[in-house]
């Protein structure tokens, strides 16, 4: 099994290259490297209103999954991107119920959108990290 890396949502990138989409910016907790993760405007609305703790007059979809996750008493344990593909992250949702562990493919904005309302870890696997992320140079002066 590969390494796992800690990330976290450090916000949002101007995404030039595909119109209706946004660059998630995923930063490593303990060095350098982030992820640039392409994701569509629904799920980047529904990411941005949970980082500005601002609440929707109605409840989103990620909000509705987390109310479920927890009439359920089912904790995500943590969100795991595991594979790179075609332009692509594929990401999977960590679950466990009464002691049974529980593993569910999910969109990596979908992932990371219930991660933070559930306060949970986001991880991703070394081998992404080391051919997908970028060290973006720190301005000197």
């Amino acid at each position: 099994m590969s390494e796992k890396v800690k990330v976290s949502v450090l916000g949002f990138s101007f995404n030039q290259t595909r119109t209706g989409t946004y660059g998630l910016v995923l930063e490593e907790e303990a060095g350098p490297r982030r992820l640039m993760i392409v994701v569509g405007t629904p799920e980047a609305q529904s990411i941005a209103f949970e980082l500005q703790k601002t609440i929707p007059p109605r409840p989103l979809t990620h909000d509705l999954l987390k109310s479920l996750l927890s009439a359920f008493e089912i904790k995500l344990q943590e969100v795991l991107i595991y594979k790179y593909e075609d332009g692509i992250f594929f990401a999977r949702l960590m679950l466990e119920q009464e002691g049974k562990s529980i593993e569910l493919e999910s969109r990596t904005s979908d992932a990371v959108a219930i991660a933070l309302r559930t306060h949970s870890p986001i991880y991703a696997y070394e081998s992404i990290m080391r051919e997908n992320g970028v060290v973006f140079d720190e301005p000197s002066g």
